[in-house]
C-alpha cells in the first residue's frame, strides 16, 4: 500500500510548513523592533542631556513607565494571534502593532536606564496623571481617592487572556479586535496627558506619534470588527 500523501494533505503540510517558518520571522522582526527601540533611546542621551532640554519630570517617568506596562500587553495580546490566527489581514495588523510598540517600549525603557529610574513604579498606575491648572485632570475620577490606580484603563483581564488563548478560528480575530480596540482606546487619556505636560521633548514627541497612530489603528480595528460581525466592548 503506497505511503505517499494525498494531493491536499501535502499541500495542507506546505501551506503549514511555510507559515510556521514566516511566523519564525516575524517575531524574530518583533525582537528586533526592541533592540531598535532601545538604540533610539539611547541615541537621545544627547538631547535629554542638553542644558536646553529640561529635566524630566513626574509625567515624563510616570508615562515612560505605565505606558511601558500598557504596550506590554497589546505586545502580548498581538503575539498571540500572529501565532495561532489564520486570518491575513488580522496577522498583519497584529504584526504593525507587536513591532511598533516594541519598538516604543524599548525607546521608553531606554529612557528610564538614562535617567536612572525603576522599569516599572512601585505605588500602582497614573498617580502622574495630577490636577493641572484649566481643569485637565484626566484621571480625577479614577485616583482622587489614592492617588493611583491598580489597572489602567483598557487592560485585558486574566481572563480576557485566558478566552483569546483558548479561541480559534473567527472567534480569535474577533476577541483580539475587540480586545485591542479597547486597548487601543483606553491608552489614549495617558497619551494625550503626557503629549500636553511632559517636560522633556522626547516624550511628548513620542506621545504625540502614539496618539497618531493609535487612532488610526482604532479606526481601523473598529472596521474590522464591523466586516466581522462583532461589537466593540465597553469601555473598562
Amino acid at each position: 500500500m503506497s505511503t505517499d500523501l494525498a494531493p491536499d494533505s501535502a499541500e495542507s503540510g506546505l501551506r503549514g510548513q511555510i507559515r510556521r517558518q514566516s511566523t519564525a520571522l516575524l517575531v524574530l522582526g518583533a525582537i528586533g523592533a526592541i533592540l531598535i527601540g532601545v538604540a533610539i533611546g539611547a541615541l537621545i542621551r544627547l538631547p535629554l542631556n542638553n542644558s536646553a532640554e529640561p529635566d524630566p519630570g513626574a509625567v515624563d517617568i510616570g508615562f515612560t513607565q505605565d505606558m511601558s506596562a500598557h504596550h506590554a500587553q497589546a505586545v502580548e495580546m498581538a503575539g498571540v494571534v500572529l501565532v495561532r490566527s489564520t486570518d491575513t489581514d488580522v496577522r498583519r495588523l497584529a504584526y504593525d502593532i507587536m513591532t511598533t510598540q516594541q519598538n516604543q517600549v524599548g525607546r521608553m525603557q531606554g529612557w528610564l536606564q538614562l535617567w536612572g529610574k525603576p522599569a516599572h513604579g512601585a505605588d500602582g498606575y497614573m498617580g502622574w496623571m495630577v490636577d493641572r491648572p484649566g481643569g485637565h485632570d484626566h484621571a480625577a475620577t479614577t485616583h482622587a481617592m489614592s492617588g493611583t490606580v491598580q489597572t489602567m484603563p483598557g487592560m485585558a483581564s486574566a481572563a480576557d487572556l485566558a478566552a483569546l488563548r483558548q479561541a480559534t478560528g473567527p472567534a480569535l480575530d474577533t476577541l483580539f479586535l475587540q480586545l485591542m480596540l479597547r486597548h487601543h482606546q483606553g491608552g489614549l487619556p495617558m497619551i494625550d496627558y503626557a503629549a500636553e505636560y511632559a517636560e522633556t521633548t522626547a516624550v511628548r514627541t513620542l506621545a504625540e506619534t502614539m496618539d497618531k497612530t493609535q487612532r488610526g489603528e482604532a479606526q481601523l480595528l473598529a472596521a474590522m470588527l464591523s466586516t466581522r460581525g462583532g461589537t466593540p466592548l465597553p469601555q473598562n
